[in-house]
């Protein structure tokens, strides 16, 4: 059988990049449920407790942005780059997220739950204490990020990778995996869903750091008495 090859890193665009950077118009105004932003860019600023539910976000650009607390639910972000953005809280179940870029951002304490991510890139981000719990995520890789207490339970992952990251007590319980590949990631610190690992490719190395825990699933007892 063929060895199989790990997915190589995908390195996010610089703003000038963009193919519709030329179009952007800079944001004026107050962001509002159901609003269309096409081809807008959102550059410093915070937005607190805003309420952008059912808001459609097309291909615009988030610089330097801080969302504090708010609901965005059902929102959608098709074809979107976030740098430097930082979510602190806010509501943002089921909404739906399609070739995007994030980019050194720290979402903390946001709630994703049932969210969908298609094609997404997080790069070199901090996730603390995110809900993903029965999201669906397609080819989204984290790219030497920080994954702290983010909840995976429930969710669907295909072809999710961590190249160059670190999980820390992250929760895969009764999560759906196909196509995960975990080989690069730094650290594994999984607090539950161990059993759930079937579908995911690791590394020689994180089998035997994993193995105990995969003994105790079994009710394999290992003495060396």
């Amino acid at each position: 059988m063929p060895k199989r090859r790990e997915q190589p890193r995908r390195e996010p665009r610089e703003l000038g990049e963009l193919p519709y950077v030329d179009h952007l118009e800079p944001f004026k105004g107050r962001l509002a449920q159901g609003g269309d932003y096409d081809t807008v860019l959102f550059d410093g600023g915070e937005f607190e407790d805003a309420d952008a539910s059912g808001a459609r976000f097309i291909e615009s650009a988030f610089a330097s942005v801080t969302f504090a607390g708010g609901r965005y639910r059902r929102a959608r972000f098709s074809d979107v780059w976030l740098n430097g953005v930082r979510w602190v809280g806010g509501d943002l179940t089921e909404s739906v997220w399609a070739d995007a870029e994030i980019i050194m951002s720290a979402p903390a304490g946001t709630a994703l739950p049932g969210a969908e991510m298609n094609h997404v890139l997080f790069h070199r981000c901090k996730l603390d204490s995110v809900n993903l719990r029965a999201a669906d995520l397609r080819e989204v890789s984290f790219v030497e990020c920080t994954l702290r207490d983010v909840d995976f339970a429930g969710a669907a992952l295909t072809g999710v990778t961590f190249p160059g990251s670190t999980l820390e007590r992250v929760r895969f319980d009764k999560a759906r995996m196909s196509r995960v590949d975990l080989r690069g990631a730094v650290s594994l610190g999984i607090s539950d869903g161990y059993d759930a690992l079937r579908g995911a490719t690791i590394s020689g190395v994180q089998l035997m750091e994993l193995a105990p825990m995969f003994a105790h699933i079994l009710g394999v007892t290992v003495d060396d008495g």
